[in-house]
């Protein structure tokens, strides 16, 4: 029997990036779009486990077989944890960039000096 696993998927291909992959397997998974570069999906396999680690890998290896990633290409995937009940998140491919909003709030910094520790 086939289980089903909440996820949204986020992704930042650029202008270069495999978006005809990448909405195949949205589409053939039956995504649901979100904003700019966010989608739902009800994802089914029958191998997925209440571990994130082996959640993460399935669904990596099955958009693999649909989208040609580049380095620069991000794929980011948000789930709940059924062992904890907690929301994670991780790059399936890519990483984190510097965020465009930093600097934009005030924050008050104090005086102090570096240190290793």
């Amino acid at each position: 029997m086939a289980s089903k696993k909440a996820i949204w998927i986020s992704y930042d291909f650029g202008i270069k990036g495999d978006y005809t992959g990448l909405f195949t397997w949205l589409d053939n998974h039956k995504a649901v779009e979100c904003g700019a570069g966010l989608a739902f999906v009800r994802f089914e396999n029958t191998t997925i486990t209440d571990d994130g680690k082996a959640l993460i890998e399935i669904i990596s290896n099955d958009i693999k077989e649909y989208v040609k990633l580049s380095k620069s290409d991000r794929l980011y995937l948000i789930w709940k944890d059924d062992q904890t009940g907690r929301v994670k998140g991780e790059f399936i491919n890519g990483s984190r960039k510097q965020s465009p909003w930093e600097g934009y709030g005030k924050i008050k910094t104090d005086n102090f000096t570096d240190t290793d520790e």
